[in-house]
This record gives structure tokens, C-alpha cells and sequence, in this order.
């Protein structure tokens, strides 16, 4: 099957977000793409200054446009970090997944928050206006069942595997690493989550914007589970499509079967909720 990642360019004006998000949307569904996946932050500006601002209720505005045109193209829409998210009081860094049929398939809900100091280069807190998930989030489609994660997310090596273990052949983390991590590893991990699970793995970051406060790297990317990458943007507004190829997944794993091969009598990774 084919997916598309929409590497969006993401202004302050949310309905022109919402719009241009939904436009690419459609042209990717006409180009063949059955799941398509939108960017961490594609309706917001990325920064904790933002979350409140533009936080909304789900369902609302953003989710609501969303599962409209998921619907009309018939297609799996995974909506990136779609919205801050207001629940009880509290704000969440939250990825919403549609189908074809236009109803919500998953809610996930940041599980790791990106709180970092690299001396020199870059300080973030997300935990100054947001709150963590605690739960694994994956769904169903015709094709395979895919696991979620959100930009920080995918440094959690235990994640995957829980996604693997529980039949995940895709996991895509919708992200925004920065000129800092991103060139030092944004590549990498998901290199490692593939080859290390056997799995495809997709990161979908927003578009390059040099005068925003935080710069985003660019660069989505697909790897497959050999650990190739068989798709990558630059750093402008584009569409990145590729072919699933799950004959090839199952090749792999026949070829390698590190799945059936490990000692789970001296270790394990569980899922605990």
C-alpha cells in the first residue's frame, strides 16, 4: 500500500494550517496513498508559549476537519501532533487517527516528554504546560496494524518492541527534532527501531522555517526493516510517498528471525497498562 507524509509548512494562522494541511491531504489521496500522516504540530507553532493558545478539545475544529476529509478520500489519516490537546485541566501533546469511514481510530497521547539541556545549542521543557500519556497506542488496517508514537517517543527502544511484539508491521512517530538532534539523530533512530523490530518505520516532521523559534529539521523519512531508507524529503514543504512492501517485511524476517529467536527466559520487555 502506499503512504504519504505530509512535510507541512506550518504558519501562526491555524485555519490556514487546517486548509493547507487538508489540500495536501487530498492531492496525496489522488497520487494513491491509502495512509497518509501529517507532521508533530501542524496546526500550531511548535513551542511551549503555543500549547495553550492554540490548545482545543477533542473532538473540535481541527479533529472535526480531519475526519471530514479522511472520509471523503477514503483514507487513514494520521493527524501528526494534530492539536495541543485541553482534557480536565490539563494539556496533551496528542496524535488522532481517522479512517475512511471518518471515525477515530486512536487517541495518542505523548508518552515522553522532550524535556532536554544540551549546553550551548538547545534547552526545551515540554513539561512546563504539558502533561504525558500513559498509554501504547496502535489500530487496525486491511493492510497491517500500526503503533504510534510522538517525536521523543521513538528514543524509547522498549516502545517498538511492545509495538512489534503486538504485531505492529509500521510505526510512524510524527515529529519535530531540531537543527541539533535532528541531523545527529533523527535518521538513526529510526534506522535502529526499524532493524531492531524488523518493521517499516515512518517520521513525518514539519517543513523547515528558519525564522521560527524553533526550527524544525525536516527531513521525513521511511525505512524499511532492513534499515534502508526508501524515502526522504529535504528540509521545504513536500509530499513524501512510498510503497509498503510487506512481502518484503515477511522475507526479512524469514531470512533473519531474531523475533522467534529470543531468550525471553532471560529477558523480556512488557506492557504494563
Amino acid at each position: 500500500f502506499r503512504l504519504a507524509l505530509i512535510q507541512l509548512h506550518v504558519s501562526a494562522v491555524k485555519s490556514d494550517n487546517l486548509q493547507r494541511a487538508c489540500g495536501l491531504v487530498r492531492e496525496a489521496s489522488a497520487k494513491g496513498a491509502k495512509v497518509v500522516a501529517l507532521p508533530e504540530c501542524f496546526n500550531s507553532p511548535y513551542g511551549t508559549q503555543y500549547f495553550k493558545e492554540y490548545a482545543e478539545k477533542i473532538p473540535g475544529e481541527s479533529t472535526q476537519k480531519l475526519s471530514e476529509v479522511a472520509k471523503e478520500c477514503s483514507i487513514y489519516l494520521i493527524g501528526g501532533r494534530s492539536i495541543p490537546e485541553e482534557d480536565g485541566g490539563k494539556l496533551y501533546n496528542t496524535c488522532t487517527v481517522f479512517g475512511p469511514d471518518g471515525a477515530l481510530l486512536a487517541k495518542h497521547r505523548k508518552v515522553h516528554l522532550f524535556d532536554i539541556n544540551v549546553p550551548g545549542k538547545i534547552q526545551f521543557k515540554e513539561s512546563e504546560t504539558l502533561s504525558p500519556g500513559n498509554s501504547f497506542s496502535m489500530f487496525d488496517t486491511p493492510y497491517c496494524k500500526v503503533g504510534l508514537g510522538i517525536c521523543y517517543d521513538m528514543r524509547f527502544a522498549e516502545m517498538a518492541q511492545i509495538y512489534g511484539q503486538k504485531g505492529c508491521q509500521l510505526l510512524i512517530y510524527p515529529g519535530a527534532f531540531n537543527m541539533t538532534t535532528g541531523p545527529a539523530h533523527w535518521e538513526l533512530l529510526q534506522r535502529g527501531r526499524a532493524v531492531d523490530n524488523q518493521v517499516y518505520v515512518a517520521a513525518v516532521s514539519p517543513a523547515r522555517d528558519e525564522k521560527a523559534s524553533y526550527v524544525a529539521w525536516g527531513h521525513s523519512t521511511v525505512v524499511n526493516p532492513w534499515g534502508e531508507v526508501i524515502a526522504k524529503a529535504g528540509a521545504e514543504e513536500t509530499v513524501v510517498y512510498t510503497d509498503i512492501d510487506l512481502k518484503k517485511l515477511a522475507e526479512i524476517r524469514q531470512q533473519i528471525p531474531i523475533l522467534s529467536q529470543k531468550r525471553c527466559d532471560l529477558y523480556g520487555v512488557e506492557m504494563k497498562k
